[in-house]
C-alpha cells in the first residue's frame, strides 16, 4: 500500500488515508458562502467592467479552472489555498454553465433546475456504486476525488438554477432569498441534530449555500433604491475576499503546524475556537458593510444617476426619456437617459464617444440585474437582448452608423413598450 511522509511531523501516513478536502467546520461553511459571491461577482467584473465580454470570460475561466483542478488532483495532501481557489473557480464555471443555458439558449429555469438535479443524482449513483460511499471524509483516492469535484461542479450549477428559479421566475427577490435559503440551511442543521445522516445533510446544505451566497451578495451590492445595502460589487468582492484570505491563511498555517489530519485524528484546534474564528469573520463582514454602506450608496448606481433631462435627444425622435417609474421592471428612466445620450452622439457622428458612453449602460444594467429581473423575467430578457444588440453594434469594428442607429432605435422602442405595459 502506498505511503507518504508528512514533511511537517515526519510521520509515515498511509496514502489511502490522506483526505484531500477540509474538515466540515463553521469556518468551512463561511468560506464556502463567501466564495460563492466572489465567484459570481468576479466573472461579472471581468465581463463588464474590464470589458472582456461573456465569451472571453467564459473561456478564460474554463482554462484557469482546468489548470487549477489539474494541480489540485496532482497534490498528495490537502492544501487549503489550492483547494479554495479551485472551489471559487468551480463556482464561477458552474454559474456560467447555468447562465449559458438560461440567457444564451433560453432554457427555462424550471427545466434547467430539473436537469441539473437529475445529473447530480446520476453522479451520486455512479459514485456510490463504484466507491460505496459519498462521504467527503473519505476523499482519499484519485477516483473518489474526481467524483467529488464532478459533484461539486454540478451542485454549483444546480444551486444557481434553483436560486434563480426562486428569486427570478418565482419573483421572490434577493431579500427573501436570504431568508428562505438561510432558513432551509437551518432546517438541514436541525434535521442533522435529530438524526439525519451526515452525508445527505452535507450535500443538501452544500447545494443551498450557492443561492444563499448569491442572494447575500445581491443584498450587499444592490443600491438602496432597489432594497439593497448599496456597497457595490467591487467593495463587496474586496470585503469578502479579505475575509476569505484571512481564514484560508489560518487554515494553511494549521496544516503547516499540525501536519496532515488522518482518519481518527482529533481536530487540529478545538471546535469552539474554530467557531469563534468563523463568527469573527461573519461579524467583520456585517460591521464593514454597515460602516461602508453610507459612503458607497452613491457609487453603486454609477451612471444610473444620470437624469432624463440631461439627454440631448435621440437619433430617431423616439426618445425613451419620457418613460416613468411604473414599467414592469420598475424605473427605466436612468437607462433611457443613457440610451438617448448614446443615440444623440451617434446622430452627431461621434461614434467614438457613443462607444465609450454605452459602457455606462452596460455597467448600470448589469449592476441592477439582481434587483429588477425578478419583477419581470420576460421583460428583462427582452430589454437585455436589445441592450446586447446595441453593445454589439457600437463595438463593431468598423462601426456602422446605420447599424448603431437601428439598434438604438430598437432599444428605445423596447423601453417605451415596457413603459406602456405599466
Amino acid at each position: 500500500m502506498d505511503t507518504t511522509t508528512d514533511t511537517t511531523t515526519g510521520r509515515r501516513v498511509v496514502g489511502e488515508f490522506l483526505n484531500k478536502v477540509p474538515a466540515i467546520t463553521a469556518t468551512f461553511w463561511l468560506i464556502k458562502i463567501l466564495s460563492t459571491t466572489i465567484g459570481e461577482t468576479f466573472a461579472d467584473f471581468l465581463a463588464v467592467q474590464v470589458g472582456l465580454g461573456t465569451a472571453v470570460t467564459d473561456g478564460a475561466m474554463l482554462a484557469v479552472l482546468a489548470v487549477t483542478l489539474f494541480a489540485q488532483l496532482r497534490t498528495r495532501r490537502y492544501t487549503p489555498w489550492l483547494y479554495w481557489l479551485t472551489v471559487v473557480l468551480v463556482s464561477i464555471v458552474g454559474t456560467q454553465i447555468t447562465d449559458f443555458f438560461t440567457d444564451q439558449l433560453g432554457v427555462s429555469l424550471y427545466l434547467s433546475t430539473a436537469v441539473f438535479a437529475v445529473v447530480l443524482a446520476v453522479v451520486f449513483t455512479v459514485w456510490w456504486f463504484q466507491e460505496r460511499t459519498l462521504a467527503i471524509t473519505a476523499i482519499d483516492t484519485p477516483r473518489r476525488e474526481r467524483w467529488y469535484w464532478a459533484a461539486i461542479l454540478v451542485t454549483f450549477a444546480l444551486g444557481t438554477a434553483g436560486g434563480d428559479l426562486a428569486t427570478e421566475a418565482l419573483s421572490l427577490g434577493f431579500r427573501n432569498g436570504v431568508a428562505i435559503f438561510g432558513g432551509l440551511i437551518l432546517l438541514v442543521w436541525l434535521a442533522r441534530r435529530l438524526g439525519v445522516g451526515a452525508v445527505p445533510a452535507f450535500w443538501v446544505a452544500y447545494v443551498l449555500t450557492r443561492p444563499l451566497g448569491a442572494s447575500l451578495g445581491d443584498l450587499l451590492t444592490q443600491g438602496r433604491s432597489y432594497g439593497g445595502i448599496g456597497l457595490g460589487a467591487s467593495v463587496t468582492s474586496l470585503l469578502f475576499l479579505t475575509v476569505i484570505v484571512v481564514l484560508v491563511a489560518r487554515e494553511q498555517a494549521l496544516v503547516l503546524r499540525h501536519g496532515v489530519r488522518v482518519k481518527g485524528d482529533r481536530p487540529a484546534v478545538h471546535p469552539g475556537r474554530d467557531l469563534a474564528w468563523a463568527g469573527g469573520g461573519a461579524v467583520a463582514v456585517v460591521a464593514a458593510a454597515l460602516l461602508m454602506a453610507p459612503g458607497a450608496a452613491t457609487a453603486v448606481a454609477g451612471p444610473v444617476l444620470v437624469q432624463p433631462a440631461q439627454s440631448s435627444g435621440s437619433s430617431s425622435g423616439t426618445s425613451a426619456a419620457a418613460s416613468d417609474a411604473t414599467s414592469p421592471l420598475g424605473d427605466l428612466r436612468p437607462f433611457a437617459a443613457i440610451t438617448d445620450d448614446v443615440a444623440a452622439r451617434v446622430k452627431k457622428g461621434d461614434l467614438k464617444g457613443a462607444r465609450a458612453r454605452v459602457k455606462d449602460l452596460e455597467v448600470a444594467w448589469d449592476d441592477a440585474e439582481a434587483a429588477i429581473k425578478p419583477a419581470s423575467p420576460s421583460g428583462w430578457h427582452t430589454m437585455d437582448s436589445a441592450i446586447d444588440e446595441t453593445l454589439t453594434a457600437l463595438r463593431a469594428n468598423p462601426q456602422s452608423p446605420a447599424d448603431c442607429t437601428r439598434a438604438l432605435t430598437a432599444l428605445q422602442g423596447v423601453i417605451v413598450t415596457l413603459d406602456a405595459k405599466s
